[in-house]
Order: C-alpha cells, then structure tokens, then sequence
C-alpha cells in the first residue's frame, strides 16, 4: 500500500453521481460527483475511516448535518456559501480552504458549480 497518494483534481475515471435527498433540498436540483480516491482506517486516533477524494455539485440549496465527522474542504472551482444554523454566512471560492467540525449543522449553498478536494474523518 503506497505512502503517498496524489489527488488530482480531475481524475481520469467514472464518478459515483447522485443528488440530493428529498428530506435535504432546500433549493434548486444539486446534482453531486464524487471521485473517492483513497479509504484509510485510523483506529488509533479513534476515527474508523479517513476518506479522500473529489466532489462536486451544481447549484443549489441542501442541508448539512456532520454529526460526528470531520471534514476539511479545499475549494478547486466555483463558488459557495456555508451557513451555520444560528450562525454566520461564510462565502468560499477557488483557493479557500475550510473545515466543518462534528456537530455542524447549517446550509451548503452552491452558487456556481463547486469542486472541491474533500478529506473526511468520521
């Protein structure tokens, strides 16, 4: 199993496609693309599985529940606004970089098609 693992940010293979969940949408019709690239399992640090990977969606309004995972997000193209409930508006776009901690709960708004580079803990 190799040490290093290069994340591309347009890898060369068929996406995992799906959309939102009914009891999630907000707004629009987001349809996601994810290319998970690597699954690790890091029990000493007491999460089950670290994934990697590319995602990206096209615009819309979704709910976004962590519970007890972690996510950090390095935006690759487009636009977004994340919104904690009962909190601030954070706006991300090509460049930015951001982690959502367990417990978020709020709104991911997809202003302009996003793809971003994701590593999550959970």
């Amino acid at each position: 199993m190799p040490h290093i693992v290069p994340i591309p940010n347009a890898p060369d293979f068929t996406p995992r496609k799906d959309v939102a969940a009914p009891e999630r949408l907000i707004e629009g019709a987001p349809s996601f693309q994810t290319w998970e690239l690597d699954t690790a399992l890091a029990e000493a640090a007491k999460w089950g599985q670290i994934r990697t990977g590319v995602w990206e969606a096209t615009p819309g309004t979704t709910i976004s529940i962590k519970g007890d995972t972690f996510e950090f997000c390095h935006i690759l193209s487009g636009r977004v606004e994340i919104i904690e409930d009962g909190g601030d508006a954070f706006p991300f776009g090509a460049g930015d970089s951001f982690v959502m901690k367990p417990g978020f709960v709020g709104q991911w708004k997809t202003i302009e098609t996003v793809r971003k580079i994701y590593v999550i803990a959970s």
